[in-house]
């Protein structure tokens, strides 16, 4: 692919408070729009089954709007037919008026020759008629998810509905203690909506799009990685997308940015709270070394010897820049700091204030810093901690 000359250059700074803004970070929160407005602007909000503060994708609107409820962002996603959950950067909630544009990959996977679970005989078509004549159920109420203990080891139910799933056929309209609730698409998506009408390329013109105008300003790697695109697919749409290209000082490869996200200059209050490592701003670690000069893991699935910065290690975000980590965990009303890392002495109010927050989020009363990585600011630390606590009780 030839790339055009760009139209603008960018320094790193720049691109970071486009990102910001692009992400909702930069700027005056739309609480007018709220949860379902938060959906809509990252166009994917990614789903984990690991809950320590809570789950990922509650996390998510907390670190744009505040201390908004987590009921209150379950009844967002969830009723009234505002989203449906399906594969884009991983398992995520998409806004329903994108159904359309997920249909290059119900087509691809309906097309697929090779699956890891066998279909047994006649299972698919019980799992429609079950679901016709029930209305929205469970894997369980469908005849049971799993054969054995094993998390591998699906029943023909199970892997009956995520095949349908998959083509389409089957939306999961909620999680219900974690477990996907499953209906018929023509149940559950409106009727407007309900089609396959466009073709590979139309869909992946949208969603090149709207990665763009996610990220704000992005190479094609990280536009691919949004919903987990092919380059090549990027690369046959990206001239008829919308998007402009432009360079951005030290990153060494060719961007591309979102029109409107250059017209304004980027200004407002930067957001100080923890993140969810499953956060569209940092999701993908190029892009946020790239972008932060900040190294992330997720080290859930790392031996407990070899990690370095905890199970779930939460990014701290404050001043635009990201300025240390927080192991988290809850202890009944306490909520733990296992292990925190710290960029300098300075950036120690900005982490005790997020930690304060995400204490009240939880309903958690008092905060515990265990471990700071420079044992000198642990005292520092606890001390703004309990002044912050105290400025929130007033």
């Amino acid at each position: 692919m030839t790339t055009p000359r760009p139209t603008t250059d960018l320094s790193a700074d720049e691109a970071r408070r486009i990102a910001l803004r692009a992400q909702g970070f930069l700027g005056a929160p739309d609480r007018k729009g709220g949860v379902r407005g938060v959906l809509r602007h990252l166009g994917a909000v990614q789903l984990d089954t690991i809950s320590v503060l809570a789950r990922s994708h509650e996390l998510i609107p907390y670190a744009r709007l505040g201390s908004v409820g987590r009921r209150t962002v379950e009844d967002a996603y969830w009723t009234e037919t505002h989203a449906f959950e399906y594969w884009s950067h991983a398992a995520c909630i998409l806004p329903v008026e994108e159904w359309p544009h997920f249909a290059f990959r119900r087509r691809a996977y309906r097309g697929r020759p090779h699956w890891n679970h066998e279909l047994p005989d006649g299972a698919y078509d019980q799992v429609i008629k079950q679901l016709r004549a029930e209305g929205p159920l469970t894997a369980t109420e469908l005849g049971g998810a799993k054969r054995t203990s094993e998390w591998w080891d699906w029943s023909g139910a199970k892997v009956a509905v995520e095949r349908a799933l998959m083509y389409g056929e089957v939306v999961c309209v909620e999680r219900r203690g974690w477990k996907r609730v499953y209906d018929l698409a023509e149940r559950a998506i409106p009727d407007a909506l309900l089609h396959d009408e466009l073709d590979d390329t139309e869909c992946l013109r949208r969603l090149v799009r709207l990665a763009g105008q996610s990220l704000g300003v992005g190479t094609r790697a990280d536009i691919a990685d949004y919903h987990r695109l092919k380059g090549e697919q990027v690369d046959a749409v990206i001239a008829d997308s919308g998007l402009v290209p432009v360079t951005v000082e030290g990153w060494g490869k060719p961007a591309w940015a979102d029109p409107a996200a250059l017209k304004t200059p980027p200004r407002g209050r930067h957001r100080t709270t923890l993140l969810s490592p499953f956060d569209s701003l940092i999701w993908e670690r190029a892009r946020t070394e790239r972008i932060f000069g900040f190294t992330h893991r997720l080290e859930a699935y790392v031996p407990k010897p070899k990690r370095v910065y905890g199970y779930f290690a939460m990014p701290v975000l404050a001043g635009g820049r990201l300025v240390g980590r927080v192991d988290p965990a809850r202890e009944g009303s306490t909520l733990v700091a296992k292990q925190v890392t710290l960029d300098g002495a300075k950036v120690v109010p900005a982490v005790a204030e997020a930690l304060v927050e995400a204490a009240s989020w939880v309903n958690c009363t008092s905060v515990r810093v265990e471990r700071v990585d420079a044992p000198e600011l642990h005292e520092p630390l606890t001390k703004e901690v309990t002044r912050a606590l105290i400025a929130a009780l007033r």
